[in-house]
């Protein structure tokens, strides 16, 4: 508890006080908050320019109610205290660049790096507001694209699986026949094979369970363009997550891109 920081309803709830009611104190009467001097703003834009760094981040979150706010960080922080630069509420570039541009040309102009993902207007932001900073797409966001990328090619096969069934059931009925499905030898039918391997495609193969691994082998035997693209996407986390040279792993990257 001397280390990590916990919210004061917690802590009355601990010594057992009131929590809500020390809650409610420290921010009344004990903290500094209705003197705070972006109070009047807060709920729409916060700043502090003091925390800025070469290396900054910036990716929209939402906090309550489902409203988006955007987020610049510091990574020299690492994500304890002073890591907020700005906070912003929504993500129209037009908003973010004029709360950033209260930021003190000369501390933007340290800024010498912005992790982002593939947003234009995060793109649109950072050109405005750092220009000498270069723009460097987070790898978690290149690596979802590419297991976005098999899971709607198993949705499409799955799509492709149903309405196949759907027609042998109505010659089925036409022929006044019970329709009864393939059973792959999991137990699984074909439609199921495909719903099941959802979560077993968005994981390493060293990471499968042994169910998980003949699902795999049955799936990929009936669908080698899965088996295909999901190789793939494992191939492009691989080289993120064992590269560390910047020339081997570009290296690694073109031959990945003519596969």
């Amino acid at each position: 508890m001397d280390n990590y920081p916990i919210s004061a309803h917690l802590l009355g709830l601990l010594f057992q006080l009131d929590g809500k009611q020390l809650q409610d104190q420290y921010k009344n009467h004990l903290s500094d908050f209705h003197d705070w001097d972006q109070k009047p703003h807060a709920e729409y834009w916060t700043v502090f320019p003091n925390n800025i760094s070469p290396q900054l981040g910036i990716d929209e979150t939402s906090f309550s109610n489902g409203e988006l706010y955007t987020i610049v960080s510091s990574k020299a922080c690492k994500g304890k205290k002073g890591t907020i630069v700005a906070a912003i509420k929504g993500t129209r570039a037009e908003d973010i660049i004029a709360v950033l541009e209260r930021i003190p040309l000369r501390l933007r102009n340290k800024v010498k790096e912005v992790t982002m993902d593939m947003a234009p207007n995060m793109a649109k932001a950072i050109r405005r507001c750092f220009r000498n900073a270069r723009r460097v797409i987070d790898r978690f966001h290149v690596q979802k694209l590419a297991y976005d990328a098999v899971q709607e090619l198993r949705i499409r096969y799955r799509w492709q699986v149903l309405d196949e069934e759907s027609k042998k059931i109505a010659r089925a009925r036409k022929n006044g026949v019970p329709y009864d499905p393939e059973v792959l030898p999991n137990g699984d039918t074909l439609k199921q094979l495909l719903a099941r391997s959802r979560y077993l495609l968005f994981k390493h193969p060293t990471r499968w369970t042994e169910s998980q691994k003949h699902r795999a082998e049955l799936l990929f035997l009936r669908f080698p363009l899965l088996k295909k693209a999901h190789d793939l996407g494992i191939t492009l986390g691989d080289i993120f997550n064992k590269c560390k040279d910047k020339k081997v792993a570009f290296t690694k990257l073109t031959l990945w891109h003519n596969c």
